[in-house]
């Protein structure tokens, strides 16, 4: 990995360009640059869902995720270079089994809303929805590994249904989108 910052404001990005780990430079539009901010948004949203009150194994699972994304934004800061592990996407499916398990099977659709913690579990899905996005976009220009579009997918899947399982935390329910469509339907 390229070197460690031990000064924050180095001016070098005044012209518009950023360093990757490789110690060369982009533009700051650049897909790449584009996937590493949307997976660090990501990574800060998960910080803030962590401040709620959650579940032990969830608190921990959501820590190891915060860690995975570190080494996912690792990869993508040095082109070619490999660091999240297909392991992490393995975890990813067990928990998303383990936790699905517990929840009775969806009738309706779901807003995201509920409890606090539910709703910030929604905004990280929806923010990973779009750093796996930026992750395909910049692979539609560059050789981009399997393992990051996986375990961003995977982690969408996860944190709708953690909001899910926070929902219920204590004692709560999913809150229930009212499609009049759908209302007329049965009423006839």
């Amino acid at each position: 990995m390229g070197k460690r910052l031990t000064q924050i404001a180095t001016r070098t990005g005044d012209d518009g360009s950023t360093g990757l780990g490789d110690n060369t430079r982009v533009p700051k539009h650049h897909p790449r640059i584009a996937a590493l901010g949307d997976v660090d948004e990501l990574n800060s949203h998960i910080g803030l869902l962590l401040c709620e009150p959650l579940p032990q194994a969830v608190r921990e699972l959501l820590i190891d995720v915060q860690h995975q994304l570190f080494n996912l934004g690792g990869e993508l800061s040095i082109p070619g270079f490999e660091l999240l592990q297909d392991s992490a996407v393995l975890q990813l499916d067990e928990a998303l089994e383990q936790h699905n398990a517990t929840l009775p099977r969806l009738q309706e659709f779901i807003l995201p809303a509920g409890t606090r913690a539910a709703a910030q579990a929604h905004v990280c899905r929806t923010v990973a929805r779009r750093a796996e996005r930026a992750v395909v976009a910049l692979g539609a220009q560059e050789a981009v590994r399997e393992a990051p579009r996986h375990y961003l997918n995977r982690l969408s899947d996860l944190m709708f249904v953690l909001s899910r399982v926070l929902n219920r935390m204590n004692g709560g329910d999913d809150v229930y989108w009212k499609s009049e469509r759908l209302a007329q339907a049965v009423q006839e």
